[in-house]
C-alpha cells in the first residue's frame, strides 16, 4: 500500500518561499509518477507541478512556471516542491499524489491513484 505524507507547509509573507515535501512509503520513486496538486477555498483543484517515475519529465502550471521547482530525493524516497516568490493567489492546501500507471511522464490532471492528507500554504502580509 503506497502512503504519502506531506510536510512543509506555513504562513509565509508575499515574496517569500516553502520548501514542500511527500515522503512517499510502500513504493520507490523510481516506479511511481508524483503530482503536487493545491485547492483554495471555493475554486476547483488544479495541478501545480509533477515529476514522472524515472525523474526525466517535469511539467508546471503556467501560473508557477519560474518560481516553482520539483525535484526528488531518492535516498529519501521523497519529493520536494520548493515555492519562491509567493503570491496571495498560491494560498491553499497542497497535496501530493502518486501513480504507478503513468511510466516516463507525469499529467498535471486527476490521473492519480494515491493522495496525501494536504498541507495548508498561507501567503499573507
Amino acid at each position: 500500500q503506497l502512503q504519502l505524507v506531506e510536510s512543509g507547509g506555513g504562513l509565509v509573507q508575499p515574496g517569500g518561499s516553502l520548501r514542500l515535501s511527500c515522503a512517499a512509503s510502500g513504493f520507490t520513486l523510481d516506479s511511481i509518477a508524483i503530482g503536487w496538486f493545491r485547492q483554495a477555498p471555493g475554486k476547483e483543484r488544479e495541478g501545480v507541478s509533477c515529476l514522472s517515475s524515472r525523474g526525466g519529465s517535469t511539467n508546471y502550471a503556467d501560473s508557477v512556471k519560474g518560481r516553482f521547482t520539483i525535484s526528488r530525493d531518492n535516498a529519501k524516497n521523497t519529493v520536494h516542491l520548493q515555492m519562491n516568490s509567493l503570491k496571495p493567489e498560491d494560498t491553499a492546501v497542497y497535496y501530493c499524489a502518486a501513480t504507478p500507471g503513468l511510466i516516463g511522464l507525469c499529467v498535471l490532471r486527476n490521473a492519480y491513484d494515491y493522495w496525501g492528507q494536504g498541507t495548508q500554504v498561507t501567503v499573507s502580509s
